[in-house]
């Protein structure tokens, strides 16, 4: 099973494939899933920027179109200037996938660790 600092390598790589053209905010995320499988999502933008895809929600929605429904922990990975935790839309997502998922994101300097349930307390779960 990957550890922490795997998973931020791999959300790291992911962040290389990252189309942000208009921002030029590239993040890369890699999901961890119960049977161990990394599954990899980055941002994806669009001229019409509602349309833009983020790149822990194109993980989380990769990983289900290839029939994993349960998931341990992701990791976020954004520029080494910036602190990179999931938005609101890509929190909800999360949640309803584990509210006690690990999530690692990048900050200057370093990594942080937290749950799903930390970064949305009171977030929609079935």
């Amino acid at each position: 099973m990957p550890n922490a600092s795997e998973l931020v390598e791999a959300a790291r790589a992911a962040r290389a494939n990252a189309l942000a053209p208009y921002s030029k905010f590239a993040v890369g995320a890699a999901l961890l899933c119960e049977d161990g499988t990394i599954v990899q999502g980055c941002n994806v933008e669009n001229s019409s920027y509602p349309l833009t895809m983020c790149a822990e929600r194109n993980a989380v929605f990769s990983a289900v179109a290839s029939g994993r429904r349960t998931f341990s922990a992701i990791a976020i990975a954004g520029p080494s200037d910036a602190r990179t935790s999931p938005c609101g839309a890509c929190r909800q997502v999360l949640i309803e996938f584990g509210p006690d998922m690990t999530v690692y994101y990048t900050v200057p300097g370093g990594v942080e660790e937290t749950t799903a349930r930390a970064l949305l307390p009171d977030g929609f779960t079935w």
